[in-house]
């Protein structure tokens, strides 16, 4: 027996009409200097520093058609002061180390007979091992680094 259909409905749309209460917004190509987006501070490698939220909202290519009504959709963008950004910070040392180590743990073939430290993570919750030890696939050269008499596992 077919189940019934269900109705498709007609989803609402949330129309806000454009008031000066809200935030500005901006169509794209029309942003003032000095605004910028959270993408476009990460490829300048600043942060957003002291900017508290977002200052004015870059509106999606579908909004610019209606410029009465309010930009809702998840594809905006949200405008920062490009001013009140700070540089990013750079890791110390210790910082460095101990991803270093975090990752040769996820790297590393847990059997004792292997050792080898791959470029990329093993899949160690599924497997437990790398793939040559699992299933007997040879691996290439390229992608290890042999494991070493001494006890630190460390690349870097």
């Amino acid at each position: 027996m077919p189940r019934p259909r269900k109705s498709r409905r007609r989803r609402e749309t949330l129309r806000i009409p454009r008031s000066e209460a809200l935030l500005p917004e901006y169509d794209r190509g029309s942003v003032p200097e000095g605004l910028v987006t959270r993408r476009q501070l990460r490829d300048m490698g600043l942060s957003p520093g002291r900017n508290c939220g977002p200052v004015a909202i870059l509106r999606c290519r579908w909004c610019s058609y209606r410029p009465q009504w309010s930009c809702t959709h998840p594809t905006r963008g949200f405008l920062l002061c490009l001013d009140l950004a700070t540089p990013k910070r750079t890791p110390t040392l210790a910082q460095e180390w101990a991803l270093d180590r975090a990752m040769a743990v996820r790297q590393t073939c847990p059997v004792a007979t292997c050792g080898r430290r791959y470029t990329y993570c093993l899949p160690l919750r599924t497997l437990g091992c790398c793939l040559e030890c699992w299933d007997g696939t040879p691996a290439d050269p390229a992608n290890y680094t042999a494991p070493t008499a001494s006890q630190h596992r460390l690349v870097a």
